[in-house]
């Protein structure tokens, strides 16, 4: 008899939107590209703010200020790319980040000087061309919608 664990894979995302525009991250990961928002994995002992300051510092290479908090999974998503199950959890918070940034933008997707594990590329995308199909995973394709209502 298969025993299934109960795994839990909470990931905190920061939502960064300046002058009508939002920040993605392209990344290549688990051999997947794959287009998100800005965070990662909540480590055990932090809290969730805590993880998106971390996780900002190491990604973007600056101090993020945390607005508010934004959303936070309310269904059962099931992860999509990891070899073992897991239930994801994402929580997002509206973000500021003060200037000048400490990150590279580019102008394109998955603009990678190579493809490696952990590739990682910033840009920014207009708003109001925003679509779910412009992001990988589930729960950021759920969070479109409520991004073009702000």
């Amino acid at each position: 008899m298969h025993k299934v664990e109960n795994r839990f894979n909470i990931r905190v995302y920061g939502i960064f939107i300046n002058n009508g525009k939002v920040l993605l991250t392209d990344e290549y990961r688990l051999g997947t590209k794959m287009t998100k928002f800005p965070g990662g994995g909540l480590k055990y002992g932090e809290g969730t703010i805590d993880c998106l300051k971390r996780d900002c510092r190491e990604e973007l290479n600056t101090e993020i200020e945390v607005i508010e908090h934004f959303y936070t999974t309310d269904y059962f998503q099931p992860s999509i790319l990891l070899p073992d199950p897991q239930q994801i959890i994402n929580i997002y918070y509206k973000i500021r980040i003060s200037k000048p940034f400490g990150f590279i933008i580019s102008d394109k997707k998955f603009d990678f000087p190579q493809l490696i594990d952990e590739a990682q590329s910033f840009r920014w995308m207009d708003v109001e061309k925003l679509t779910k199909d412009e992001l990988t995973l589930p729960i950021d394709k759920v969070l479109v919608k409520m991004i073009l209502k702000l």
